[in-house]
């Protein structure tokens, strides 16, 4: 009898775990370590008003079996091991007030080196974790703003600078061995060329046709024998802030455009621009790069950096791949050939969906927070714990990420503080009325403004709740809570009726229309100089045409359009010359 009871309670045990289990989340399999744009780092508020955060002109450098990140006016810099989880090192022995820092491994020593129209002063570090630097050199022989070193492979060092409407691009060799003098005459590298290129025209969409651009922040990279110096243009606060690259046979030229450009462009989307940064390896020998991306609203330099992966073809041509470049990619463990590979398709479930709200302000409201827009951003009334969101998915959905941007509303913070925090809670429903926990940020103790939360179970629901505790300074307030994950549905139809038509009189330009597809959220247009190089992106939502002003007007090019939703990605086979 005895036997028995123990069967039937081993028995009821067994029911009653199968059922808990049946109702957790499903589990990811092999959930891979992903990230996504704008990178999630600290952030800082600046020095000087308005209050704003600002992160830019990026340099990463490998040193010591780590990346090390340097930003404009960021107070420190940061480390990381794995590109996705950084350290931040807090210091005031270098300038970190200073624009378009740079820095060089050279041995067992990295070399720091800030932006400067007075004096240059260069530094070193032996371990920069520590914070710790001295002096290498007071004053180089001239003051330089944007530079950039490359050392060769004959270990000959270069130091590139340059950041004007007016002026070029220069380069020098330095003799590091000899107190980091020039060897020789700074040489002029490349200028604009406006008439030809339109990704140096000002304006979002590359349409201030008499306004001279800015062309900085160069960058050298060496591929089978052919070094990359890339610049940026036209100017940071625009969506169409990008990196273009010229290539010659040495480090100081002569140097020729290369015909795809700019290599580094992402005008639509949330975190749109990719200008002025740096190109580098990672130990798979995968090729990244690291840029700006634009919001320009408090302040022309509220900027924040976004990172994408980056190639060179057979015929050495260098290309970034920004399609989709906001949405979340996995960081790869093993060389990759494609952004196929690092792509998991986790769509994007939010946009434009309802949203209600605890409170708002009438010229900040609640429909921002799913605009796709890191422009506009909803407001709170206050920064009081309780002032809430909650976004309706209008179907169950099955959700792998989220990633929240809040924005400054009301702040009144300059500089890097001790003790501010972003402190929230997200929860997730099925009904609107039930609520489970899904990312407990109550007691946070970091201050991150673009958290990004890759789910370790993939969760099923139609409602997401983000609740404010606690916010730095001022207002609760959003500029994008995207949820990313797959609908399950149908995918979208194929495109028809692309058609793609050069403007006779400034080439540069095109006018690309197509038939709206049933059942889309958005479109991607991939071009390129050849059918099978369409290595440029273009994203729209909710629109069947789009003027591209950013062509080399020397060059033909080839059009394809993909249409995307909340299941999927439906290419098309037709591409148009």
């Amino acid at each position: 009898m005895k036997a028995v009871k123990q069967a039937v309670i081993f028995l009821a045990l067994v029911c009653c775990l199968a059922a808990c289990k049946k109702n957790e989340p499903e589990a990811v399999v092999d959930t891979p370590q992903t990230f996504c744009n704008p990178i999630d780092i600290s952030y800082r508020f600046c020095l000087d008003e308005p209050s704003r955060r600002e992160a830019a002109d990026p340099s990463i450098v490998w040193f010591k079996d780590r990346y090390f990140l340097f930003a404009s006016k960021s107070g420190g810099y940061w480390y990381s091991n794995d590109l996705v989880n950084w350290t931040f090192v807090e210091t005031s022995e270098i300038p970190v007030e200073e624009y378009a820092p740079t820095a060089i491994a050279i041995q067992d020593t990295l070399y720091f080196l800030a932006s400067s129209n007075e004096k240059s002063t260069l530094y070193k570090s032996s371990d920069p974790l520590s914070g710790k630097w001295t002096i290498a050199r007071e004053k180089l022989e001239r003051p330089v703003w944007d530079p950039a070193f490359y050392l060769d492979d004959d270990k000959k060092l270069y130091l590139y600078w340059g950041c004007s409407d007016v002026n070029p691009i220069y380069g020098v060799e330095v003799d590091y061995k000899k107190n980091f003098s020039f060897i020789g005459q700074p040489k002029e590298l490349l200028r604009a060329d406006t008439a030809n290129h339109g990704w140096e025209v000002p304006g979002d969409n590359n349409t201030r046709k008499k306004q001279a651009p800015w062309i900085e922040g160069a960058w050298v990279n060496k591929h089978n024998g052919k070094y990359y110096l890339q610049y940026a243009g036209p100017g940071t606060e625009y969506k169409s802030y990008s990196d273009a690259v010229y290539i010659g046979d040495s480090p100081l030229g002569p140097f020729t455009i290369q015909a795809h450009n700019p290599f580094a462009y992402k005008p639509g989307g949330f975190a749109a621009a990719a200008g002025h940064g740096s190109t580098f390896a990672d130990p798979y020998q995968n090729y990244w790069h690291i840029g700006t991306s634009t919001i320009s609203v408090k302040h022309m330099f509220e900027r924040r950096l976004v990172l994408y992966p980056t190639f060179f073809d057979e015929q050495g041509t260098l290309h970034a791949t920004t399609k989709y470049g906001d949405y979340p990619m996995i960081m790869p463990k093993k060389q990759i050939s494609n952004f196929e590979e690092i792509f998991p398709g986790w769509m994007l479930l939010s946009y434009n969906k309802p949203v209600q709200v605890s409170s708002s302000i009438d010229s900040l409201p609640a429909s921002y927070i799913t605009d796709e827009n890191m422009r506009t951003y909803w407001s709170a009334q206050s920064g009081n714990a309780g002032e809430h969101v909650v976004l309706d998915l209008e179907k169950t959905v099955d959700v792998y990420a989220v990633q929240i941007n809040f924005a400054e509303h009301n702040t009144k913070i300059f500089g890097r503080q001790k003790d501010i925090f972003h402190r929230y809670t997200v929860e997730y429903s099925d009904n609107g009325t039930d609520w489970t926990m899904l990312i407990g940020q109550s007691k946070s103790e970091t201050d991150k403004s673009h958290p990004y939360f890759p789910l370790k179970q993939k969760i099923a629901c139609r409602y997401i709740k983000l609740s404010n505790v606690q916010v730095p300074d001022g207002n609760f307030a959003v500029s994008g809570l995207r949820v990313f994950g797959k609908a399950n549905g149908d995918l979208p139809a194929k495109v028809t009726n692309l058609q793609a038509q050069r403007n006779a009189n400034d080439k540069r330009s095109v006018t690309l229309t197509w038939d709206k597809a049933a059942n889309t959220t958005g479109y991607v247009i991939s071009y390129g100089l050849a059918k099978n190089k369409l290595y440029q992106s273009y994203m729209v939502y909710d629109a069947t045409t789009v003027t591209i002003n950013s062509l080399n007007a020397k060059e033909k090019y080839y059009y394809t359009i993909e249409a995307f939703n909340e299941s999927g990605i439906t290419k098309s086979e037709t591409v148009v010359e």
